[in-house]
């Protein structure tokens, strides 16, 4: 698949709004194609890139589409779908962070996005994974995941954001709803989000699981967002706790945060571990060919009541055999669909 993007609409000010699978091969001169698969695990070998657009099988608008809303530079977009509309090209564009931006129907436009909810955008826009570094790799030297002895009594971990302050929910849910107000009086192109306190919600969820005598939890509260670190040195050993959190459980719980989507979600699986998949209408990458439900304890939005029992109905399928086997079908998923190479490979061949 040949891919053309316009190197005159990059802003390496604004490099961390660039079209993510465009990052590890917009570098500076002297960088590897090894030193590309150390960091991102794709090759220049992997795409071929023209400078001519006619010649494209796909066009990549550089930028996500934040950045051109933020810059007031939409009208160099739309000339770029005029363009790749004409020659008949299919164009991809992003839409990063937690919220939403709207967005003009192109026939030829495929959205990538993180964020949103699937039942109110349309089917053209797709789910995309947050691209995350290995984890074995970078905090554990390996390449194999950590198995663990199967008990009839599951353990469930968490650690991150989640606190009962109920000020700082009412003033969550406050700036939300002001948002969503200023989205339909048309003061900005934010789309509207539910009014949840995330961090609140996941303590209710979390304490909800305390109360099964027949789970054990092992939960880390943080009353602020990644655990309030100052410095490289706390973050460090903030984000060893978090993956260490993760390797002593069976299952971790992934819930939305301020955006309609889970990191943790991407992190659980790369570790080889079970996430218990809280879906509050989120739009999945490669929905179409991964059956989630294969791979996580899916947990609607309105059934967190009855979380717990899901979760023992889940585990009483697994003994120690299945239990590993799926630890490492998790991981297998990662690396081969959820991993900026396997996710490349995927979308060239759809």
């Amino acid at each position: 698949m040949k891919l053309f993007y316009s190197k005159q609409h990059y802003n390496k000010s604004f490099r961390g709004q660039t079209f993510p699978l465009l990052k590890p091969f917009i570098k500076k001169d002297g960088f590897t194609d090894q030193e590309r698969m150390d960091m991102y695990g794709v090759s220049g070998q992997d795409v071929i890139f023209v400078d001519v657009i006619e010649e494209s099988d796909v066009a990549i608008l550089t930028m996500s589409w934040n950045y051109y809303v933020k810059t007031n530079q939409q009208s160099k977009a739309f000339q770029f779908f005029k363009k790749t509309q004409g020659l008949q090209i299919p164009t991809w564009v992003v839409l990063l962070d937690d919220v939403g931006l709207d967005f003009p129907d192109f026939p030829h436009v495929k959205l990538f996005r993180q964020s949103g909810y699937r039942t109110k955008a349309p089917q053209w826009h797709v789910g995309l994974p947050v691209f995350i570094s290995d984890p074995l790799k970078e905090h554990y030297n390996a390449n194999t995941i950590f198995e663990r002895r199967y008990s009839k009594h599951p353990t469930i971990g968490f650690c991150g954001y989640a606190t009962l302050n109920i000020a700082l929910a009412l003033k969550t849910k406050l700036k939300i709803g002001l948002k969503n107000l200023g989205y339909y009086l048309k003061l900005h192109s934010q789309e509207p989000e539910m009014l949840l306190a995330a961090a609140q919600w996941r303590y209710k969820i979390l304490k909800r699981l305390e109360a099964y005598s027949n789970i054990r939890t092992n939960f880390i509260y943080r009353k602020k967002y990644r655990a309030g670190t100052q410095n490289a040195e706390q973050r460090a050993a903030s984000t060893q706790e978090f993956f260490d959190n993760i390797k002593d459980s069976d299952y971790v719980v992934c819930v939305r945060g301020a955006g309609n989507f889970s990191v943790r979600l991407y992190e659980t699986l790369a570790m080889g571990r079970i996430p218990v998949f809280v879906n509050t209408d989120c739009i999945l990458p490669m929905d179409e060919i991964i059956d989630w439900k294969q791979h996580v304890v899916w947990v609607e939005a309105d059934e967190i009541d009855d979380i717990g029992n899901i979760i023992l109905q889940f585990h009483k399928k697994l003994d120690q055999e299945r239990l590993i086997a799926l630890f490492n079908k998790n991981r297998m998923l990662w690396e081969d669909k959820l991993m900026l190479s396997g996710f490349l490979k995927f979308k060239s061949l759809s």
